[in-house]
């Protein structure tokens, strides 16, 4: 039989252990092995070229997180049984696994009407079904819930009672954000980013069935609020980045077009049937055919279908193909109010006549985009500290050094990017 009780060397964390066989089986499924394809930071490479670490790295990363705050809670006295601890990591484990290649960019492009967290929660669905055959006597029974996974379910959802086990998920404080952080701030080499998750996972306690961090936290709170901040304007959301992104959903977008019109492009099975296919949300069932080709979708069809483009009898998609393969990226600047209606056609004439394209075309050499963050909501959960007398209160008004307004405020930036000629 084999041994499934692994040891995992993070160059982050150092050494992560995979705590049973249920966790080892849902490791080891096609969907969750899909990630290691799929770089965490999309195209944040064109930047920051160390950037190249997977969804896989990181969804291991948050799981160990998981791990060590789960038994700082326990160590404090929070009733824990095993089921719940083993359910609470598999819901990490598994939070990210609907992202498509690059994030966001298909959700832009090739898929209509559903999010990656909506597909998430079905390839969780599925990777249930496909364990539950496997569910054999004596494994671990995850209490009134029948298939493998259904209590990591309902508290990836929010529905199981116990809430501060879906905080350590989701919330403005959990062990996604402190693993890619800690993450990206490592493969970037941002060291703006870098925080003290340990620190703050010893500093997690629960009162009433929410998360705290105890008073002597708070700190290391304030350098995790501004680290986000940080990452998100430095690196998450740097001009060069979002141009990259722009430029690949323009290339995307033009591909789309093209096979609409029974153009055949080179492309792989799984990012032909995108193409090709008008897919909505309603294409995604548990078993569907929609399902089954966007979990064999990764980085690399896309990457080698551009590459191959570059070739392809459409000038434009030509042009956009070897822009992207070879870092000729949009430009960008900023503006301080949209573009008129002027502006854009004296935008498309330009294009139009300097490439020899179509009016229509040359809408794929420029787009407005605006990129927006804020560092704290309150209308999420909000992250309380826990005083030595029993109080609880917001970080927005227990922290000295940090202002309400500027936690919560959403700065918005508003930029043009266009072809490069």
């Amino acid at each position: 039989m084999a041994n499934k009780r692994k040891i995992i060397n993070d160059p982050v964390f150092g050494f992560l252990t995979i705590p049973n066989e249920l966790v080892y089986d849902v490791l080891q499924h096609p969907y969750v092995q899909r990630l290691g394809r799929i770089r965490q930071l999309g195209l944040s490479n064109f930047v920051y070229p160390g950037a190249m670490h997977s969804r896989f790295l990181h969804s291991i990363g948050a799981m160990h997180l998981m791990q060590e705050g789960l038994a700082t809670l326990k160590s404090k006295g929070v009733e824990l049984s095993e089921s719940e601890a083993i359910a609470a990591q598999i819901a990490i484990l598994l939070h990210d696994i609907g992202h498509g290649p690059f994030s966001h960019v298909l959700e832009h492009t090739l898929v209509d009407g559903i999010t990656h967290e909506e597909i998430s929660l079905l390839m969780m669905e599925q990777i249930n079904r496909d364990l539950q055959s496997s569910v054999t006597e004596g494994r671990l029974q995850l209490d009134d819930y029948h298939g493998p996974l259904d209590l990591a379910i309902a508290i990836f959802k929010n529905q199981y009672p116990r809430h501060f086990l879906h905080q350590l998920i989701s919330s403005q404080l959990d062990v996604d954000r402190m693993d890619y952080l800690c993450r990206d701030s490592f493969f970037s080499g941002v060291q703006e980013g870098r925080v003290a998750s340990e620190r703050l996972l010893k500093m997690l306690n629960v009162v009433d069935d929410k998360l705290v961090v105890e008073l002597k936290g708070i700190y290391s709170v304030e350098k995790f609020l501004v680290a986000r901040r940080l990452m998100y304007w430095q690196v998450y959301l740097h001009k060069t980045s979002v141009a990259a992104e722009q430029l690949l959903i323009k290339v995307l977008m033009r591909a789309k077009e093209l096979a609409g019109q029974g153009v055949e492009l080179f492309c792989s099975p799984a990012l032909h049937y995108f193409l090709y296919n008008k897919i909505t949300a309603a294409d995604f069932t548990l078993g569907s055919e929609a399902m089954r080709q966007y979990a064999l979708l990764d980085d690399s069809d896309v990457l080698s279908a551009i590459k191959a483009w570059m070739d392809c009898s459409d000038r434009l998609l030509r042009l956009l193909s070897a822009a992207f393969t070879n870092r000729s990226l949009f430009r960008g600047r900023l503006l301080t109010e949209p573009l008129s209606d002027v502006e854009k056609e004296a935008l498309r004439s330009y294009y139009a006549q300097t490439l020899g394209i179509t009016l229509h075309e040359a809408e794929y050499c420029f787009v407005e985009h605006v990129s927006t963050s804020n560092t704290y909501s309150e209308k999420d959960d909000s992250i309380d500290i826990l005083y030595n007398d029993g109080t609880v209160r917001d970080i927005a008004s227990a922290s000295e050094i940090l202002d309400l307004k500027a936690l919560t405020r959403k700065p918005k930036k508003l930029y043009l990017f266009q072809y490069r000629i």
